[in-house]
């Protein structure tokens, strides 16, 4: 057992002691902060603590400060580093700090204390940033369950620790799932169509196991090329059978995810019940920019009747080339991506790995780092700090030599890592007796590992995924508020969290941004001019077929927690008929009886999305019409890379982060409200408006 003075998990002086911190520091180290925040809440609790700004917010705040920080530290090493002792020391503590966090929520003192200080006259005089962060807390202490019966109260915070042990459980068997199989190859015809790295890599995999031949896994940077480039319709339809049965009944009985999502949709009914809403969507709602769920089902429908004949049209397209071109008379799921690359290939005479070679990872980061430099007046340079993996790296943003933030970097795939993209906080930015604290986050992406001594190569998709999570850092590391509770990305609506991320990866279709962060991984020249009109010409490729699928998914997920209300466990056989049901109304591909994609849908099971996947589309709005305000300013110039509309971006959007409603923010940078037309504009489709 690790001592608590000598625990790196307790040093919150700098950076995280990555390269000494083991899963043996974490529950001392858990359970000296938890033990530190309750005896600190219990004085703030007692009546003669005055219920002021000075004497009871800063406290509380400092509270349960390190507390989160430190459980962040092994929630991401739960993420990044899924080994049996980190995954043990997660799930040990996992219920006591649930327990803590309910506890807190439901504390009927401090919530007292709060509203206290919202009807005294020092509110008034409180700055609007202040005040807003007593708003949240009251708001917040509503939703924990302060407000109910003392009797009601355990079972409220049974629901939280249940809720929080499924949700971890969900992501732990996708994982298990996903790396449970590998799909050998001994007979090298059945790579004919895959690139050489992709089979470089198959080898590599092999070779790691003392195999002969080939593998191939459901890890994405093994999973795509297959599914897009692969001849063999054999291993692709092996692939995908393997891919959409992932966690459910048809694999090991403890890795199905039907009965977690069973009992995940009757907690939440639970719970929103308890707090007098009449369906957990309508809860998920409070805190974001939408009001209510049928707002939300009409914004989406009208966004479906927009996309579905395009979606049609894309469909009817693919399935005329596939029969003439391709010989495949009728298409199969698994040769859906197989032959939408044949047919982007025939119309517009590129492959996606063709493109691929002209973006190596260093260079992809040079240009991102131009872009974010000629945009927000900061210059970003690699930084010295420990990690989790060699392949980590740390970057120092500065503002006229000035640490403004620090970024963790975590880009390649590995069998101990979650599947997906995703930024979060490490710490963020707070004054503190006159100290002040830079934010710092980390970005995390699986794409595909270097093999042997060329740099690791990213697929445009690649390069619109990390202009995306690097939004999402850049609105955690140049904000300029001092409250922790409203910096950078806290305090920010759900549905408007996505705007920054959404609005970056727009840089990627730009020809100077492009250009200048290219070089052939093999002969350093640059992206061609006539190879990038072929990939705008592709832009809209398909694009009505994506939004019904994104809208299929928003649908499914509003209408899964805010139509099935039940007391019990939901069978899985009901979730999927109401996914069925979505379908029949906007998707235009019929996906196989046997097909499981729910057991594996973690953004709305173990994400945090639960009745909120539509905020990818809401955002999207937002994201659309603040990029058309560097469209216009750049009209003419050859460049989108306008300074001043970058610094009003930043003065506007990114600095304020969650310290006032996310409309109002908008409107200070767009000078109106925002419109449709520039997302309808961007997905080819602007003449159904």
């Amino acid at each position: 057992m690790s001592a608590v003075s000598d625990n790196p998990l307790l040093d919150f002086t700098d950076l995280t002691h990555f390269d000494r911190i083991t899963p043996a520091h974490v529950a001392p180290a858990i359970g000296h902060l938890l033990d530190t925040a309750r005896t600190t809440l219990a004085t703030l609790e007692a009546p003669d603590t005055p219920a002021t700004w000075n004497d009871f917010v800063i406290p509380m705040t400092e509270a349960t400060e390190h507390l989160g920080r430190a459980w962040g530290v092994v929630g991401h090493m739960h993420s990044v580093m899924d080994t049996p002792d980190w995954r043990a020391a997660y799930n040990d503590l996992l219920p006591e700090i649930s327990g803590f966090y309910a506890d807190l929520g439901q504390n009927e003192a401090l919530y007292g204390k709060f509203r206290a200080l919202h009807d005294s006259a020092e509110y008034a005089s409180l700055s609007p940033v202040r005040q807003r962060i007593i708003d949240h807390e009251l708001r917040d202490f509503r939703l924990s369950g302060a407000e109910l019966p003392e009797a009601q109260k355990p079972r409220f915070k049974a629901i939280s620790e249940e809720q929080s042990a499924l949700t971890a459980k969900f992501s732990e068997n996708v994982l298990d799932a996903t790396n449970a199989f590998a799909e050998w190859v001994t007979d090298e015809a059945e790579l004919a169509g895959l690139p050489e790295d992709v089979v470089a890599a198959a080898r590599a995999a092999a070779e790691k196991e003392n195999r002969p031949g080939w593998k191939f896994s459901l890890q994405m940077p093994s999973y795509l090329p297959v599914m897009q480039h692969a001849d063999s319709a054999r291993l692709r339809e092996t692939l995908y059978r393997a891919s959409g049965t992932r966690a459910s009944e048809y694999g090991k009985p403890e890795w199905d995810n039907g009965p977690i999502i069973g009992r995940l949709l009757a907690l939440a009914a639970e719970e929103a019940k308890m707090l007098g809403y009449a369906s957990y969507a309508e809860l998920s709602l409070v805190p974001k920019m939408a009001e209510t769920p049928e707002q939300v089902l009409d914004f989406l429908r009208e966004l479906g009747t927009k996309a579905k004949p395009y979606a049609e049209r894309d469909l009817a397209e693919l399935k005329a080339f596939a029969a003439k071109d391709l010989g495949i008379a009728e298409l199969q799921p698994w040769d859906l991506g197989y032959a939408s690359e044949k047919l982007r290939q025939a119309r517009y005479a590129f492959s996606e790995n063709e493109v691929r070679q002209y973006f190596p990872e260093p260079r992809v980061l040079d240009g991102l780092f131009r872009v974010i430099e000629s945009l927000y007046a900061v210059q970003l340079s690699h930084d010295t700090a420990a990690v989790w993996d060699p392949s980590v790296k740390v970057l120092r943003i500065e503002r006229a030599g000035q640490l403004i933030g620090q970024l963790y970097l975590d880009l390649h795939a590995r069998d101990t890592k979650r599947g997906g993209a995703w930024m979060d906080s490490a710490r963020s930015r707070q004054r503190t007796a006159g100290r002040l604290l830079t934010p710092v986050a980390y970005v995390v992406c699986n794409f595909s590992p270097p093999v042997g001594d060329k740099p690791a190569t990213l697929t445009h998709d690649d390069v619109v995924t990390l202009f995306h999570e690097f939004g999402h850092a850049l609105h955690h590391l140049l904000t300029e508020v001092d409250e922790v509770a409203v910096s950078g990305i806290h305090g920010v609506e759900w549905d408007a969290v996505e705007l920054p991320s959404q609005f970056m990866e727009n840089f990627c279709w730009e020809w100077d941004v492009l250009s200048g962060m290219s070089a052939h991984v093999s002969t350093g020249e640059p992206l061609p001019r006539e190879l990038f009109d072929k990939m705008l010409a592709a832009r809209h490729f398909q694009s009505g077929m994506q939004m019904v699928r994104q809208i299929e998914f928003s649908l499914f997920d509003l209408r899964l927690y805010h139509e099935i209300k039940a007391d019990q466990p939901v069978p899985i056989a009901a979730v999927l008929a109401l996914l069925e049901e979505v379908r029949k109304e906007v998707a235009v591909l019929v996906t196989p009886a046997w097909h499981r994609f729910p057991l594996s849908f973690s953004h709305i099971f173990a994400g945090g999305y639960s009745a909120g996947y539509y905020s990818y589309k809401w955002a999207e709005v937002l994201s659309a019409d603040a990029f058309a305000a560097f469209e216009e300013a750049g009209e003419g110039r050859g460049s989108l890379l306008d300074a001043a509309t970058g610094q009003r971006f930043w003065q506007e959007i990114l600095a304020v982060g969650g310290s006032r409603p996310a409309l109002e923010s908008f409107i200070a940078f767009r000078g109106r409200e925002p419109q449709v037309d520039a997302l309808l504009r961007h997905s080819g489709m602007l003449e159904a408006a």
